[in-house]
């Protein structure tokens, strides 16, 4: 049986092997590709922002001067700089020559069509007779858009050093697979140890014993089978984790409204509130109960979705409607502070198929979220548009914004940013993580962009009838 196991295992490690070597070349090639585009293209948008930074006040288009510095980066970096004009005008391009009388056009430029990464890889709108990568960011000025710098790096450059990294690849390959027949031969008495370690530490974790590691430091299958468990275990020690999470933050905002109602309830019961002061007290207890019912909504709508249910009640309906009725439904709060709405609407219609009351939620949450981060007398954007049958629903304040640190966050169910917590205490942190799950309920995307001290955009998609 001994022996019949081994060639068992013999036979299959060398077929694996073989298949794997021809494997590993194909993943190790995408990798190297992958991780050289990635490394060009932070390199190429780091000078983006660095020519961004210099040009952006004291641009003068017609300057040879700027050609030249431009031209003379290029050369150093491998790369074709170009200045566009919003229009698709060629204001400034490295890769040809010099001249203020005749400017270069891009047909059909448009910087949404490169969509939200940081880089494209293509002809750039036809501009290259190659592939090249291209980074692309807006040029502002007093906070509008007043042209683009667009660096470009052909993708020839990556294939070359691919080959050249994969050359040693393959020998080191080639060698640690000879080394490692020949160790898999010697030490085939060792298959049995790990076993038993994967069977024993298989079944501590039926007994509910997640944070012991199955401790096998092999490359094997069994060493892969190993990993695979611990990974499961950490997966459910994190889910057991979230639970905890999830019941103290409920915890901790239902403890906080209902405190405050039950002290100013015995207050009144008590007498210590003079009966002129009790409608205010009263006012405070009703709000308090509003903060519970709404808590207790939006947990209701993230167990609906995450329950699976998710019977969408799809209807075509006018986008653009919704989301006029939805903005009346804020005039109280916006005239207190000074807020208005500015709409910029594709045509009278624009007719979506999607669940009409589930994307009015997304959209109430979303100007809910907009005025409470907006600055007093400001005003918030909203704006459709129709792109490649997909309707494009903007909406944009001018507030505080997000920060770095804190943006991949705020989908987080119950998470707060700090400016939240000092600006709006009513608040869940439950929103934006129902406006996610709706969006993705209807397989779209909802992607957000924002900056410090100048405001913060959401923007959706749904599909057009």
């Amino acid at each position: 049986m001994k022996h019949k196991l081994f060639f068992k295992f013999l036979f299959v490690y060398i077929a694996v092997a073989i298949a794997s070597f021809i494997l590993i070349s194909t993943v190790i090639s995408n990798i190297i590709n992958q991780q050289l585009v990635d490394s060009y293209a932070r390199k190429m948008y780091s000078l983006a922002q660095d020519i961004s930074e210099e040009y952006k006040n004291n641009m003068t288009f017609n300057s040879e001067n700027i050609y030249n510095n431009l031209r003379t980066t290029a050369r150093f970096s491998d790369s074709v700089i170009m200045l566009i004009a919003p229009d698709g005008t060629k204001l400034v391009d490295t890769g040809n020559t010099y001249s203020t009388s005749k400017r270069g056009h891009i047909e059909n430029f448009d910087h949404l069509a490169l969509g939200t990464g940081f880089y494209t890889i293509g002809d750039f709108f036809g501009e290259f007779k190659e592939d090249m990568i291209s980074v692309t960011i807006p040029l502002t000025r007093n906070m509008y858009t007043i042209g683009y710098v667009s660096i470009h790096t052909p993708m020839q450059l990556i294939y070359e050093n691919r080959e050249k990294e994969l050359v040693l690849i393959h020998i080191l390959n080639s060698f640690l697979f000879l080394i490692v027949l020949v160790i898999f031969i010697l030490q085939n008495i060792w298959i049995y140890k790990p076993l038993h370690k994967i069977i024993t530490g298989t079944k501590k974790m039926a007994e509910g014993n997640l944070s012991d590691k199955i401790n096998i430091k092999s490359h094997d299958e069994m060493g892969y089978l190993a990993k695979t468990l611990n990974y499961m275990g950490d997966e459910l020690n994190k889910q057991n984790e979230y639970q905890r999470k999830f019941i103290a933050n409920v915890s901790h905002d239902f403890r906080s409204p209902l405190t405050s109602i039950k002290g100013y309830v015995e207050a009144i019961r008590d007498g210590v509130i003079p009966h002129e002061m009790m409608g205010k007290y009263l006012d405070i207890i009703v709000s308090e109960t509003e903060r519970l019912n709404k808590l207790t909504k939006e947990m209701l709508s993230l167990d609906n979705i995450d329950s699976r249910v998710r019977k969408m009640n799809y209807t075509s309906f006018n986008i653009n409607k919704l989301i006029k009725d939805t903005v009346l439904s804020f005039e109280g709060i916006c005239s207190g502070k000074g807020i208005r709405f500015n709409l910029v609407l594709e045509d009278k219609e624009l007719i979506v198929v999607a669940d009409y009351v589930k994307i009015q939620q997304v959209m109430y949450n979303l100007i809910d979220n907009a005025i409470k981060f907006s600055n007093p007398n400001s005003y918030i954007d909203i704006e459709t548009a129709l792109k490649k049958d997909k309707a494009y629903i903007y909406v944009k304040d001018h507030g505080i914004g997000i920060s770095n640190a804190e943006i991949a966050k705020i989908w987080q169910r119950f998470y707060k940013t700090d400016s939240s917590r000092g600006k709006d205490r009513t608040g869940t942190g439950l929103g934006l993580s129902i406006v996610k799950d709706i969006i993705a309920a209807h397989n779209q995307k909802i992607t957000v962009v924002s900056t410090e001290g100048v405001g913060t955009e959401f923007y959706f998609t749904l599909d057009t009838k």
